[in-house]
């Protein structure tokens, strides 16, 4: 492990008393350096050691700039500002991908005065989990092929195998390939392609998964390929599921950091919310309630996608109860939903700000599907001019949902105090049972309808052929009662990204149905969504460097 700087960020501690903080023990947690630990998760068996009953908050956004909101910073603010207040606080958030790390959004850890540390080794390889995850995944490729290659004795039809390979990396030349050229003894040619780690239905089974047994069972459901005969092959039925979770052995611990003000952060997982659920490991998530007074986590995306995601699957999986949901919102989102250009966001337009609350009233809409309440929160920007601020929360009044400004980027924890005062006031009442949108024996077509339509405000939804042919093959195979996970497009409310604002009189159309029977849910495939993104023009990997022996320009 490289060595890490011996100056220390002022108002971080070393990372035994993040631990201890947290009343954690020593022999609970293993070192990785001197910043960051994994925690067993054996200590969801033992007592709390609180007393006070746990509250969870998610943390989400209205419909976002391809730059994003701020969830995650908001998130660590919060966090931060609770515990100025005096609050036991834990945040429970993704690790970051090497794809959008090097390619156009960045890192996830937060930024200004409400970021993670140590953010850079974070950012890149952090505890090695990303590689865990591609390897067991790879390895599962790898045993498929050498299997067809000795003989294939489950009589796999190589045309149709469902399990491609993954990196983490924004690559477009991976996305179609051929593998096993180069004559007999080289493998059987077949076409195939890349995926990017966090879409991986292994990352998104380690999210889900509740213990090692667990963990272990979903693995061996992973469905792989179909025989000549039109058979289901699994993980299980290739030997995999062993070497695979001896792989993920130490991945299923969550790694411990702290913000810096030094509040304790578990970052866990890291799934894509356009493509798969969204949302930090349950395991995660059930330690830091076990662990502090309050839970702060989000989901990828606007409320549209991650949101219902951790309601439908995640909470529904891992039976947990969010006490509130705090939604990010920005002048320059409500500008773009309004008709601003993409390059006039930081001038002053009152009247775009005004037209694009039609996307906020959407998502509280939405938020109180679920029976949840619902606190917006605005992401104060430097040019943000306080008059179309005013206008935000004189239409938040009227909506009856409380509102607070957040300029927890350049002030950190003391800037986000407005908002952590109004989240305790928020979730001081009892809470109520969340509400899922569907029911588990509904049809795949009435469980889409019901997302499309409530959440997204679609017209209804059209299946392809090929989705038709996929949905024949679900219910062949038994699988329709798994959840849905809906996968389009972050940029609209609607599968077409150039509809901003409220979209209304629309169809979704679902071009084809992915089987996860690992992770547990099966995927509808909307629009042009990619499984596999690509670079931009100039790509933030160009910035990087090493100068004197510090790295430089990961953000």
């Amino acid at each position: 492990m490289p060595p890490e700087p011996a100056a220390r960020i002022p108002g971080t501690r070393p990372i035994a008393e993040v631990a201890e903080a947290l009343g954690i023990r020593a022999g609970e947690w293993q070192p990785y350096g001197n910043d960051v630990a994994k925690l067993d998760p054996a200590l969801l068996d033992t007592p709390r050691r609180r007393n006070v009953a746990p509250r969870l908050v998610l943390v989400s956004a209205i419909t976002p700039t391809a730059a994003g909101e701020g969830k995650t910073t908001t998130s660590i603010g919060l966090a931060q500002g609770l515990a100025r207040l005096g609050e036991s606080v834990c945040l429970a958030l993704r690790e970051p991908s090497l794809g959008p790390v090097f390619g156009m959004k960045g890192g996830g850890t937060g930024a200004g005065q409400s970021q993670l540390v140590p953010s850079t080794r974070i950012n890149l390889h952090f505890t090695g989990d990303f590689h865990a995850i591609t390897s067991a995944h790879n390895l599962l490729a790898a045993l498929l092929d050498n299997h067809l290659y000795w003989g294939n004795a489950l009589r796999i039809d190589p045309r149709r195998v469902l399990w491609k390979r993954v990196i983490d990396m924004n690559d477009r030349a991976l996305r179609n390939v051929i593998v096993g050229l180069g004559g007999p003894g080289q493998g059987v040619p077949r076409e195939t392609g890349f995926d990017i780690t966090a879409a991986s239905e292994v990352m998104a089974l380690l999210c889900l998964a509740r213990d090692e047994d667990d963990l272990r069972a979903r693995i061996e459901r992973l469905l792989v390929a179909f025989t000549e005969d039109g058979a289901p092959v699994t993980a299980k039925d290739l030997g995999a599921a062993g070497a695979m979770a001896a792989l993920l052995h130490d991945t299923l611990w969550p790694n411990l950091v702290q913000t810096v003000e030094g509040v304790p952060a578990l970052v866990h997982g890291g799934p894509f919310a356009n493509i798969a659920h969204g949302c930090n490991s349950a395991i995660a998530t059930r330690l830091a309630l076990h662990c502090a007074d309050w839970t702060i986590t989000e989901a990828g995306f606007g409320f549209d996608l991650g949101a219902e995601k951790f309601f439908d699957i995640k909470c529904r999986s891992a039976g947990l109860e969010a006490d509130a949901v705090v939604l990010v919102a920005t002048l320059r989102a409500l500008k773009l939903h309004g008709g601003a250009a993409a390059d006039a966001l930081e001038k002053p337009d009152a009247a775009a700000v005004s037209r694009g609350l039609a996307n906020l009233d959407k998502h509280v809409e939405n938020i109180r599907c679920f029976g949840e309440r619902p606190l917006v929160a605005l992401n104060r920007f430097g040019a943000d001019r306080d008059d179309e601020i005013e206008g935000v929360r004189a239409h938040c009044a009227e909506l009856a949902v409380p509102f607070a400004v957040s300029d927890h980027f350049a002030r950190g924890g003391e800037g986000a105090i407005e908002l952590a005062r109004a989240l305790r006031e928020q979730v001081s009442g009892a809470r109520s049972p969340f509400r899922p949108l569907y029911r588990l024996e509904d049809s795949f077509p009435d469980k889409v309808l019901a997302v499309a339509s409530r959440m997204y405000g679609a017209r209804g939804v059209v299946l392809t052929k090929e989705a038709q042919r996929d949905l024949r093959e679900v219910r062949r195979l038994g699988y329709e009662r798994l959840p849905v996970c809906i996968a389009k497009t972050p940029a609209s409310l609607s599968d077409d990204p150039r509809l901003r604002g409220r979209p209304r009189d629309f169809d979704v159309t679902v071009r084809s149905i992915q089987i996860n029977a690992g992770a547990g849910f099966l995927v509808a495939l909307t629009g042009e969504i990619l499984r596999m993104p690509g670079l931009p023009r100039r790509p933030l990997a160009e910035s990087m460097d090493v100068r004197d022996g510090e790295i430089v320009g990961v953000h």
